[in-house]
């Protein structure tokens, strides 16, 4: 395939697979089989565009040929039930199913159905986020394995009987309402967070951004706000994401290059975001209960804490730590407790901040996670241990699949050193 027909057959299938296959789902009810049949159209653009060119509209033409190959499906079904008709004419037929009431507070988005749809509660919550992610987020098994830090195989065996599971079971494809959105909201909160935080930072690729998975998490996260108004943590999560999206702009440099927080250009955060963000934290605090606020609200309000301080040292750290200490207390992870450490490190010091950093060195989950050397690393180099800072830098950009981010690791390493 040349370099052209290459590049943007990659760019649709990161871009508008996840559409795709919701559409088609919509159609033919069945998430594995929209899967399969947008995988059918995206071999067919890989035969016909370097010989016919990439077309103007490349996410219209697979949306095209995904839809017609979904309606050919449709008819051969009804086809083959008419023929069963005839067979079977003089066998009772039973009443069809009474229609379901149309919810006045149902919506008209085939992102957030297959959202929803994914996470039905006859899958366990890995398979309902491990699904999700590969069609909503079109995110690979690798990829998937890389954010929840378990084997490839693992994401894999999750996926494949996730989708026969729903098949089996005939799970609709809907926006639930009532008892039934209210118990499958936590997940999917959940896969709307890691697939924005798989745009913010990918763990593989070229790109460190990927601002196609933010917006559509973004997107989903406001509507998902509009539609639950009652429930903090939809305002939390849509709050936090505001804040995050804010500083997209000034994370990286015009060659693509990560740009870490405290180098950035603050003049360059989008303040409608930020205002955004500042409101919809508002809600989460005015609909909070006696539990008190909720992790993504928490996580929103470390967020604010960044958006709205005027330079990096302006920032308050030790609000920042606090609330991080309450995060791990509401919700215990290793990751929370690393980031945590670094809150600490910038209010007290880098001494305590590797205490905690080396508390970690022998959880499991964070074995391959890059950014526990990374932390290490920054730690050690302001206790001036470069030399053991540079051996953690450069771990850390061995375990990175990210090429920019490696990039910025060893870069980190040299100058470590001088």
């Amino acid at each position: 395939m040349e370099a052209q027909p290459a590049a943007a057959f990659e760019t649709v299938f990161r871009l508008e697979s996840p559409r795709v296959i919701a559409a088609v789902a919509r159609l033919v009810r069945d998430v594995g089989i929209a899967e399969e049949l947008t995988q059918d159209a995206l071999v067919a653009a890989l035969e016909q565009w370097p010989r016919d060119g990439v077309p103007d509209n490349p996410g219209g033409w697979l949306m095209t040929t995904a839809r017609r190959r979904a309606v050919d499906l449709i008819r051969r079904r009804e086809t083959y039930a008419r023929k069963l008709a005839e067979i079977g004419r003089d066998l009772p037929v039973s009443a069809p199913p009474p229609e379901e009431p149309a919810d006045p507070e149902d919506i008209d988005d085939d992102l957030l159905r297959l959202v929803f749809t994914a996470c039905h509660p006859v899958l366990s919550a890995e398979a309902r986020i491990a699904l999700t992610l590969r069609l909503l987020g079109g995110l690979t098994t690798p990829e998937i394995a890389r954010a929840r830090l378990v084997p490839e195989p693992t994401v894999a065996q999750r996926i494949v009987r996730a989708k026969r599971t729903l098949a089996r079971k005939n799970v609709a494809f809907e926006v639930p309402y009532g008892p039934d959105r209210a118990a499958r909201l936590g997940s999917v909160l959940e896969v709307i967070y890691l697939i924005f935080n798989e745009g913010y930072a990918a763990t593989a690729g070229d790109d460190w951004l990927r601002p196609a998975l933010c917006e559509d998490a973004l997107r989903l996260a406001r509507v998902l706000s509009a539609l639950m108004p009652k429930e903090p943590e939809v305002h939390g999560l849509a709050a936090l994401l505001e804040f995050q999206s804010s500083r997209t702009a000034a994370r990286t440099a015009p060659d693509g290059e990560p740009v870490l927080l405290r180098d950035q250009n603050r003049r360059r955060w989008n303040r409608l975001l930020i205002t955004r963000g500042v409101t919809a934290l508002g809600h989460a605090h005015a609909t909070t209960g006696a539990e008190g606020p909720g992790p993504y609200a928490l996580q929103a309000a470390i967020a604010a804490c960044h958006a709205t301080a005027l330079s990096y040292e302006e920032t308050d750290w030790p609000r920042i730590a606090t609330l991080y200490a309450l995060l791990a207390a509401r919700a215990p992870s290793p990751v929370v407790e690393l980031n945590r450490a670094v809150a600490v490190s910038m209010a007290e010091g880098p001494a305590p901040a590797l205490a905690l950093v080396d508390a970690l060195a022998a959880e499991p989950a964070l074995r391959d996670y890059h950014l526990l050397p990374s932390v290490r690393g920054d730690l050690l180099l302001r206790l001036d241990r470069a030399a053991e800072a540079r051996e953690e830098f450069e771990r850390a950009a061995s375990l990175t699949r990210n090429a920019r981010e490696r990039a910025l690791l060893l870069a980190r390493a040299r100058e470590a050193t001088g």
